[in-house]
């Protein structure tokens, strides 16, 4: 567009820029067509000077601000922010190496300031950030509303567009004046009008004129401007005229187009509309027609977007169009064909791969969903839900989810397996949040519901037992959970064979129970089958391999088998790296477990940093208030308790507490494991009244819902026998010690770390009371199982190691 009669508004937009103290914020903000885009440009090239810092342009609505930020650091000033910082903080970085002197960014159509606002905390006062925007950013920011040009400024527009042909506009002044107040003195209905007029030589001006007289359309959709939109009759009369130059099959090109979403377009999903049609032709039509016509703008390679005035422009003529409900059909398969592809849990290369297409496949969601059969109603919905699902991203994935068990309801009522299934997803979702009061009721209808429109013999019945179940796992209700996932099981072997990835899944599941009671001998096999199945069923790079490995290691880790578990939890994080990007609440899994495994074996400064990194990784995918922060900060405290940071660890142990308690009530094996190690915490401060009740309500917590064959049974009853022992209760502590002991050998096996600590409480309860005799063989077996499996430099180790050393020197 030429840009003409604006001096006024660069004199008040550098201002604005400058007269500020901290990071200067100035907005140009006004309706579409008014040239803001070419303003920020003019200001940008005349102010350049100005900048030695240089010039940052981004685009608010392609791509995240802090990622466009970080690129142009890394590819414009050879910045290079360290990879293992978070996005955030590889943004401070670059304010804080950025090149000397003041800096201009410019933030181009800007919609939501508050997600460009937190990445600006850190820069200092000479940055400048201006901003294109349709709508008020509110008081704090300084703002440029940009108006319509002045009438001489129009004229001066109108002329320089048709240079090619002097004396044009001289000879027709009066009309020339008119036009432009017709056109209402907008940049872009100018521009269009002015082009369309230079392709014209023989074309008079009054002729023109005329024919916009004749042709003034008023569409529903443009008949209510708003206040600073006075000019829009003019974009309706400019595009109308454009309209004039189409021939049929460019006209419907263009309302096609029209039906998808006002953000970029892949123009192979356009083809893919358009079958009928021939490549070449369509390409010649974008091309020649509706590019050269400036009714469609070319976004990159092979992107191409509309604007929204034209959109809806193009919309209000489909609506005349033959064919109309035919190519509404046809987008709307396409778009289904899409969302069909996104599997419930997508990697990164999947999800890169259908980005641009989801704004699209939301339009048939919010706006053409009647133009669906039955059978692809929810394909849509599911689509939406599992790509933002399958990236963490759950509050963006709940309203899709929300909304599609709504419209299932409304079109096919509340006795359709699509509602079952609606269900079953909403409840998966709510259950991925930690909101399981939410999803229980939900799970509860969607069995009963497949049950009586199926039968008790379907897949689908054997997906509800196995997400139920999954559910009660969650919640600490193994007893409810074994038998579900016992009969999920059987069903799938029966209906689906042997080989079938939901058979893979059940046994998995069934192990991570076993898993959860303490059952390792009945976990492994499980767990062996569930990955051998999985990677002939899937290949060795899909997710739930991950998991499967995941899971393994875990195994490896509870029976005290740390160097077999090591190998498997690498594994698994560097293929959820690769598969799901780093940002995902499954890679914080990962880290965390691995942190978990490295500081079961003292090394503790390799633990905090994969602790404090899937913490913060969990915070910003999952909220605050979820189970899984919980356990990173639990996790993180009892490390910095084995460190001696007390004061570091009790306010996140009380933190996860109140957490815990919140979210999973009291009666959780997750609380009962907070309340024994904040007891540990109080023991070692020497708090032993507030420990002992902590222990016993742990103690007591855990034979209720685990039953009284369980470890972490045993690890309560050593824990108080260890603190009576601190207290010097001798007769109190050696039962509740030897209780402990004999249940960790019978569900644990002789050669478990855990049977080492028993024995060395032992053999330090008996040493105090002078029994040497009974003393020394115990401490022996402890440091030949610690040796065995955490290596002689592990702090345990160490310990045992002195405890034998003194008694000996003791004999």
């Amino acid at each position: 567009m030429k840009f003409v009669g604006r001096d006024e508004e660069l004199q008040e937009l550098h201002k604005l820029l400058q007269e500020n103290n901290q990071v200067a914020i100035a907005a140009i903000l006004g309706m579409g067509g008014l040239g803001k885009t070419e303003l920020a440009l003019q200001y940008a090239m005349t102010q350049h000077e100005n900048y030695k810092g240089g010039l940052c342009w981004l685009q608010a609505k392609v791509e995240d601000f802090g990622v466009q930020v970080v690129r142009f650091a890394r590819t414009q000033l050879d910045l290079n922010p360290p990879e293992d910082f978070d996005l955030p903080a590889q943004v401070q970085y670059c304010w804080r190496y950025w090149r000397e002197g003041n800096v201009l960014l410019v933030v181009d159509d800007v919609t939501d300031y508050q997600q460009i606002k937190p990445y600006l905390q850190g820069a200092s006062s000479r940055f400048k950030v201006l901003m294109t925007t349709r709508k008020k950013l509110g008081a704090a920011i300084k703002q440029l509303p940009l108006d319509v040009l002045q009438p001489d400024a129009a004229l001066e527009l109108l002329r320089s567009l048709l240079a090619e042909t002097p004396g044009r506009i001289e000879r027709e002044l009066d009309v020339a004046k008119q036009l432009c107040e017709w056109l209402g003195y907008l940049p872009l209905g100018l521009e269009l009008v002015g082009r369309y007029l230079a392709r014209k030589p023989d074309l008079s001006l009054s002729a023109m004129m005329q024919r916009l007289e004749k042709k003034r359309l008023e569409q529903p959709a443009l008949v209510k401007p708003e206040a600073d939109m006075t000019a829009q009759r003019g974009v309706q009369a400019a595009f109308e005229l454009s309209w004039q130059e189409l021939a049929e099959d460019d006209q419907l090109l263009g309302c096609v187009l029209s039906l998808f979403a006002t953000t970029p377009i892949p123009w192979k999903l356009v083809e893919q509309c358009l079958t009928e049609k021939d490549e070449d032709e369509l390409e010649e039509i974008r091309d020649d027609k509706l590019l050269n016509l400036h009714l469609l703008q070319r976004k990159g390679e092979g992107i191409y977007q509309l604007h929204p005035l034209l959109r809806e422009f193009f919309q209000s003529k489909f609506t005349g169009l033959e064919q109309a409900e035919e190519f509404k059909r046809s987008f709307c398969q396409v778009m289904v064909a899409i969302a069909k592809e996104i599997s419930e849990t997508p990697t990164l290369e999947e999800i890169n791969a259908v980005f641009l297409a989801i704004p699209h496949i939301a339009e048939v969601a919010n706006n053409l969903i009647q133009h669906l059969s039955d059978k692809d109603l929810i394909s849509p919905f599911f689509g939406l839900g599992y790509f933002y699902e399958g990236q963490g991203l759950y509050t963006q994935a709940e309203p899709w989810n929300q909304q599609c068990l709504s419209t299932v309801q409304n079109r096919l009522g509340d006795n359709h397996p699509h509602v079952a299934t609606s269900l079953n997803n909403l409840a998966l979702l709510y259950e991925s949040q930690g909101k399981y009061d939410q999803a229980e009721p939900l799970l509860l209808q969607s069995l009963e519901l497949r049950q009586r429109l199926l039968g008790d013999n379907h897949p689908d019945v054997a997906t509800s037992l196995n997400n139920l179940a999954g559910l009660y796992e969650s919640q600490g209700k193994y007893d409810q959970a074994e038998p579900l996932y016992l009969q999920a099981l059987e069903l799938c072997q029966r209906l689906l064979g042997d080989n079938h990835p939901h058979v893979a899944a059940s046994l998995n599941n069934l192990a991570v129970l076993y898993e959860s009671q303490g059952k390792y001998d009945q976990a492994e096999p499980l767990y062996l089958q569930a990955l051998e199945l999985s990677k002939r069923l899937l290949g060795d790079n899909h997710p739930d391999i991950a998991s499967s490995l995941n899971n393994f290691a875990l195994l490896y880790k509870s029976q005290g088998k740390y160097d077999q578990a090591e190998p498997l939890y690498l594994q698994a994080l560097k293929l959820r790296q690769r598969l799901l990007g780093d940002n995902h609440p499954h890679v914080a899994t990962s880290l965390n477990n691995l942190a978990v495994l490295y500081e079961s074996q003292g090394k503790y400064n390799q633990a905090e940093p994969l602790y404090l990194q899937a913490l913060k990784l969990r915070q910003r995918l999952l909220g605050d208030n979820h189970p899984s922060v919980a356990t990173s900060l639990h996790n993180l405290a009892g490390l910095y308790e084995s460190q001696g940071k007390y004061n570091q660890a009790e306010p996140l142990y009380l933190q996860a507490l109140k957490l815990r308690q919140r979210l999973l009530g009291d009666n959780h094996p997750d609380v009962a494991a907070s309340l024994n190690n904040l007891a540990g915490l109080y023991e070692s401060q020497g708090k032993y009244d507030q420990a002992e009740f902590l222990y016993l309500q742990a103690l007591e917590l855990c034979q209720c819902l685990l039953g009284d064959n369980h470890p972490h049974v045993a690890t309560s009853l050593n824990n108080l026998a260890k603190l009576y022992y601190s207290q010097g209760k001798y007769d109190q502590a050696e039962p509740l010690y030897l209780q402990a002991l004999e249940l960790r050998q019978r569900l644990l096996g002789d050669n478990h770390p855990d049977i080492a600590t028993s024995l060395n409480n032992l053999a330090k309860l008996y040493y105090s009371q002078g029994k040497y005799d009974q003393a020394e063989p115990l401490y022996s077996q402890a440091l030949n199982i610690f040796e065995q499996s955490l290596g002689g430099n592990h702090p345990h180790t160490v310990r045992v190691r002195e405890n034998l050393a003194n008694l000996r020197d003791s004999l």
